[in-house]
């Protein structure tokens, strides 16, 4: 079943987008599907959003759009791509292969702002998957050192804990160390270079025969100075008879970031410059000889300055002034994240760690993750109150993914920026986190390092706390963001009044109708029974060939309803009638085997198993009886032709409802054949529908 109901939302978010003709590129992140689409003019929002897995949607820039699934994006995405149309569809290129589509159309002014974080995204977000990972390796580490069983924060691990921990460090440390590498290879393919031609230049500074140019006993030439305020060594050694500034390259992201945007120029200009027939061998090897030496030279300790710059004034920040840092921190993530403009603190986090071996940014970060779960939480809650079912489901998926996984973006953009309401209760919680982590860190922290620290790039989440440290401090501040901003939803509701009652009435349509589409089944129970006890009468029953129209009008195809439940037939086949007159007749002979309080639908079972509803307006339900005089009762048999109710087609228009009246056999599927008759004009009874048992 799992399977099927995620074909057939693969399905339906392909046609929602425009078919796959209308699709040049599909990829996927952490939690959404990304598409780069021929025109994106004409996609419904609301329509996309509506189908069942869907959690969101956000139209960007040009003709990309996003659409949120949470956690179960790979499995949508291989659905989507597993699709037989989408196999032969032009474009549709796999997550490991598709390079972005150059921009055709202009972004204007700040587009090169808008390239500039894509490249930052694009660069990073692949890898959130093995960064993950290893923030629960070290957080599983982290637990063991409050347990006293690992050194975790040992001065001489190696000697405390043995061959063991080292090789424990070494599965979290991996990520870290080579994030480098890893960085290159995806911010050359985001440029259209050759992704391991990236991947290989950064690599030439992870050499063991790099690494060894500091030792000054075998490299007379090589000499190292110590920083008496880091206590970290600086060497120069000399190639080519000049001198070059050596690092450890291990967790920088500036680097590569900065090394590939120039390769690009170098691979592009030597691409133009030599024959199609002999780039495989001399695009390569310049580039290598060009970007190593100057990577090495000039690059990389250009990016080591500026991410260790770039850190050391936050971390002044931080000493300087803890609670201006530990409120802003939170307060700004909210605007940045979906902008995806939160990338370049990422950055820093990462290259804190690595120079300062401590990162104090994401110990405040964790008061705003926690406060959009927090709101998170309390959407849930109404949700169950209320139950509404779609939201209830959208809500949990969400606050799985944020308490265990510490992904934000299902909250994001599946609940939080549909409902506006929900932003500003959720800065109350930041900021009440954010002034919790800025008062304790002031009170119980001093020195250099100030507030909430960690040696770990972690998400934030459950799982991750115990690499925080003063763990208590983060502790209270996370649960102080989490359970302000969660009951300040709950007190004052995350829909305006409108929405709610919006809510309420599509819940209770949806009620209605499902009422009206399993009604028939138990019917047909007792209709048997009765046949059963008097045969003879069966004799009189009538078969059921055509449909009629219930009402005067014009006869219109279920594709022209305003409806996605009738459109989409899934409620079986039928015809939309727009009516001229307000007297409502049975269409067919037979059994009233749901007649609802409100009077705006009916449904019939005839003698020979057809069973037809008549549902009178769309979203009429909302009207709760008004303007609907129902002339019979649940249970009655009718004869076709028969009056079902007068309705006042007039006031439900000025209500601001369409009159269009839907016709459907619902169980088309227990037909041979169910065919409309569309395109006239009809009286009451005239056919609507051809039946064939």
């Amino acid at each position: 079943m799992q399977s099927t109901t995620q074909g057939s939302t693969a399905e339906q978010i392909v046609s929602a987008v425009g078919g796959p003709e209308n699709i040049i590129s599909l990829t996927h992140c952490a939690t959404r599907l990304r598409f780069e689409l021929r025109d994106a003019a004409g996609i419904s929002q609301p329509a996309v959003e509506s189908i069942d897995g869907v959690l969101g949607a956000v139209p960007q820039s040009g003709d990309r759009y996003q659409v949120v699934i949470g956690g179960g994006v790979q499995t949508v995405y291989n659905a989507i791509m597993n699709l037989p149309d989408m196999r032969g569809a032009k474009g549709a290129l796999s997550d490991a292969d598709v390079k972005a589509a150059a921009r055709a159309k202009a972004r204007g002014k700040v587009a090169w702002v808008d390239a500039f974080f894509e490249y930052l995204s694009d660069s990073f977000r692949p890898l959130l998957g093995v960064l993950l990972g290893g923030s629960l390796i070290i957080a599983i580490a982290a637990v063991l050192d409050a347990l006293g069983i690992v050194p975790f924060q040992g001065v001489d691990r190696a000697a405390e804990a043995g061959a063991t921990w080292i090789f424990w460090d070494a599965m979290w440390r991996a990520v870290l160390y080579f994030l480098p590498i890893m960085v290159a290879y995806n911010a050359a393919k985001k440029l259209d270079v050759d992704p391991w031609l990236g991947a290989t230049i950064m690599a030439a500074l992870f050499t063991p025969e790099f690494m060894s140019l500091t030792d000054t006993a075998k490299f007379p030439g090589t000499t190292c100075t110590t920083n008496p305020t880091l206590g970290t060594e600086s060497c120069v050694a000399t190639i080519f008879g000049l001198p070059m500034q050596l690092n450890g390259y291990g967790g920088q992201v500036f680097v590569p970031l900065m090394m590939v945007a120039i390769l690009a120029l170098v691979y592009r200009f030597l691409k133009k410059v030599f024959p199609e027939n002999v780039q495989m061998v001399f695009v390569p090897f310049l580039s290598m000889l060009v970007m190593i030496p100057l990577t090495a030279f000039l690059i990389g300790p250009l990016g080591i300055w500026l991410g260790t710059g770039l850190g050391a004034g936050l971390a002044w920040l931080n000493t300087s002034a803890p609670m201006v840092f530990a409120i802003i921190i939170p307060l700004i993530y909210p605007f940045l994240v979906p902008l995806g403009l939160h990338w370049p603190l990422n950055a820093l986090m990462l290259a804190n760690i690595q120079t300062l071996g401590y990162d104090f940014i994401q110990g405040p970060m964790g008061a705003w993750n926690f406060a959009c779960f927090g709101a998170t939480a309390g959407v849930l809650f109404l949700s169950m109150r209320d139950k509404d079912t779609v939201m209830r489901q959208t809500a949990t998926g969400a606050l799985a993914a944020g308490l265990f996984g510490g992904i934000s973006e299902p909250s994001l953009y599946g609940i939080h920026l549909r409902f506006k309401r929900i932003y500003p209760r959720m800065l109350v919680g930041c900021l009440a986190g954010g002034l919790t982590i800025g008062i304790l860190g002031t009170l119980f922290t001093s020195g250099d390092v100030r507030g909430v620290t960690t040696g770990a790039f972690a998400f934030t989440s459950l799982l991750t706390i115990p690499v925080f440290n003063p763990i208590w401090i983060y502790v209270v501040s996370i649960a102080i963001a989490f359970f302000v901003a969660m009951v300040l939803v709950i007190i004052s509701d995350y829909r305006t009044p409108e929405q709610k009652a919006e809510a309420l009435a599509a819940r209770e349509q949806a009620e209605a109708d499902l009422a009206l589409a399993t009604a028939a089944p138990v019917a047909a129970t007792s209709t048997a029974t009765a046949a059963a006890a008097a045969p003879a009468a069966t004799a009189t029953l009538v078969a059921t060939a055509v449909v009629g129209s219930p009402m005067a009008g014009r006869v219109v195809s279920l594709d022209d309803v305003e409806d996605k439940v009738f459109s989409s037939r899934a409620l079986g086949e039928g015809v939309g009638v727009v009516p001229t007159a307000g007297r409502v007749t049975a269409p067919v002979t037979g059994t009233l085997v749901t007649v609802p309080k409100s009077g705006h639908a009916f449904g019939i079972k005839t003698d020979d198993g057809v069973e037809v509803l008549v549902h009178v307006g769309i979203d009429t339900v909302r009207l709760k009886g008004e303007h609907f005089d129902v002339a019979v009762t649940k249970g009655q048999r009718v004869e076709a032709g028969d009056l079902l109710a007068d309705v006042n087609l007039d006031g439900i228009r000025e209500a601001g409802y369409d009159t269009t009246t839907i016709v459907v056999v619902t169980n088309t599927k227990a037909m041979a054949s169910v065919t409309p008759i569309t395109g006239s004009d009809v009286a009451p009874g005239e056919p609507v529908i051809e039946v064939t048992r």
